[in-house]
């Protein structure tokens, strides 16, 4: 399936803007640049369907932790990886993705890069 950017922009759904300018003036790498619409067009979807996933996952352990009558059972990490060439944004990308992250309800403790 491909998806033009109108098409994932649509996948955001309801999901608020939760960063200020100035939180992502803060959120800026070294002459990098990031528009608040683009954290609206393309991550904003992003973190709908990583926090989706997130939740499906945590209620999965949940349910077999309870089949194996152990409700303690540790958790494993939910580990997000980035490529790209030097230069290209992956950190800008990363604190990006853990503010907006943090910040869904039901988040996770520990979003970090």
């Amino acid at each position: 399936m491909r998806l033009d950017r109108d098409a994932w922009r649509a996948l955001r759904a309801d999901a608020p803007m939760t960063l200020t300018a100035v939180e992502l003036d803060a959120l800026r790498g070294i002459n990098e640049e990031i528009t608040p619409d683009e954290v609206e067009d393309v991550y904003l979807p992003l973190t709908r369907l990583l926090n989706l996933y997130v939740s499906a996952v945590q209620e999965l352990h949940r349910v077999t932790a309870t089949f194996l009558g152990d409700p303690e059972a540790p958790r494993a990490p939910f580990l997000i990886g980035l490529a790209g060439s030097v230069s290209a944004g992956k950190s800008t990308t990363a604190r990006v993705l853990q503010a907006l992250l943090a910040r869904w309800p039901n988040s996770p403790r520990g979003w970090t890069w």
